[in-house]
Parts: structure tokens; sequence; C-alpha cells
């Protein structure tokens, strides 16, 4: 099944296209991407037209704008989840030795002796919040209003750390 082309379309197309890819070249930085997006321009353009025709070059633009700042999270959010993933896998060369091991679960103890002395609630929010848990979900799990949580962990934070400070001075 084919696609009807109408001589309007093909006219805006032969009339935009230029600026269009220049602009989005411009934006990424990338002339093949450029060219990719471009074509997700237009297929915008065919499939859902603006309203006012007279305003199609700023409605390009603002499509343009809006599929090349996409494009450029999409790909930050890309290298950030390559970085970590290298980095991991930088951990994971070299194997840890006996002291290494010993010496962190050493400090694993001396932290969770440590996050004991807190109150429960500080405690859990700590520990929700270092397994990866979002503001939501820490929310949830401790029956608090979201917006109160960045305040409660930041208060555990300080109570852990006075109680580490007070921990260490006293093996001084």
């Amino acid at each position: 099944m084919s696609i009807p082309e109408s001589s309007a379309f093909r006219n805006i197309f032969y009339e935009h296209y230029p600026t269009v890819h220049r602009k989005l070249t411009a934006l990424v930085r990338d002339e093949a991407a450029a060219d990719d997006l471009a074509q997700e321009v237009f297929l915008r353009l065919y499939r859902n037209p603006p309203d006012n025709p007279e305003a199609m070059g700023a409605w390009l633009h603002r499509v343009l704008t809006r599929i090349g700042y996409d494009y450029l999270e999409k790909k930050a959010r890309e290298r950030k989840l390559q970085n970590k993933q290298e980095m991991m896998y930088e951990g994971e060369a070299a194997p840890e030795s006996g002291e290494e091991a010993l010496i962190r679960q050493m400090d694993q103890e001396e932290v969770r002796a440590w996050l004991d002395r807190l109150p429960e609630r500080d405690r859990q929010a700590l520990l929700l919040r270092y397994s990866g848990y979002s503001y939501a979900e820490i929310a949830q799990e401790l029956n608090v209003r979201q917006p109160l949580i960045g305040s409660l962990l930041q208060r555990a934070t300080r109570k852990l750390q006075a109680t580490a400070t007070k921990a260490m001075a006293r093996q001084d």
C-alpha cells in the first residue's frame, strides 16, 4: 500500500527541507542524524499538518527544535548509561584481595552499628534511599508525604554523621 503524495506537500518539502536540515545539523552536530531527524520532521508534517499553512516555517522550526532536543537528550542518557556500565566493568576487572574484603566488611559492620543507633524511621529512610528507592517510593514505604522526604533524609544524614563522629572520637 503506498501513501498518496500531494503536490502541495512536495512543494513544501523541497522549499523547506534545506533549512530544516541545516538547522538540525547545527543543533545536533551530526550530518547523518540530521538526515534522519529531518525525515521525522516532514513525516510529522505529513501526518499532522499545521492548522495555519501561512505559519509553516514557524511550525517546522518548533517541530525540528523539539525533535532535535529530544534526540540530544536521548544521546545524553545513552552516554550516561554507557559510562555507568563502563565503570561497573572496570570495577569488576580487578578482583578484591582478602585484605580489601576484610576492610570492606569491617567498614560495613561499623556503618551498620552507627545506623542501629538512629531512630527507626531515619534508619529506614537512609537504607531505602541508598538501596535506590525514589523519594516517592520512600514516602510510600514510610507513610510520609513526599515533599517531606528530602528534609527527612537530610536530618537522618546529619544524625548519622554525628553518630559516626562520636564513635570515631571514642576510638581515638
